[in-house]
């Protein structure tokens, strides 16, 4: 169960121009306490205090900020992560990303001065057998 502390408008799912997929979101200025299970994409440009599970790719916009666990098919990170991310494919982290916890990803792409400070484990044997 979340909990909205701001208007309800500001999650929402939204459509992709380029591609036509639907996507879930969370705007810059929201916050969500609790759990959030999408069965597609998500975009959280907000703040989320609490899990976060994804079938698909998860982005975290410059403004978004996370803490807790996130369990994904993908990620792209330029924002803050405070948890654990356990990502199945590709995790990307971006110039602004700052992340502090436990990494385990079958590939990892990091650009200049992205942050990440704590244990990081690839390939598919250690993705599979974290659950």
């Amino acid at each position: 169960m979340g909990l909205f502390t701001s208007n309800s408008k500001n999650m929402a799912a939204t459509s992709n121009q380029q591609t036509g997929t639907l996507y879930n979101a969370l705007t810059a200025g929201s916050k969500i306490i609790g759990t959030i299970i999408a069965d597609s994409d998500i975009r959280i440009d907000g703040s989320v205090e609490g899990d976060l599970q994804c079938s698909g790719k998860v982005v975290i916009g410059e403004k978004g900020n996370i803490k807790g666990n996130i369990s994904c098919q993908n990620a792209e990170i330029m924002g803050k992560l405070d948890g654990k991310i356990q990502v199945k494919g590709t995790l990307a982290l971006r110039a602004t990303s700052n992340i502090k916890g436990e990494v385990s990803t079958q590939t990892l792409i990091v650009e200049p001065n992205a942050l990440l400070n704590g244990t990081c484990t690839m390939g598919q044997h250690n993705v599979e057998t974290k659950k």
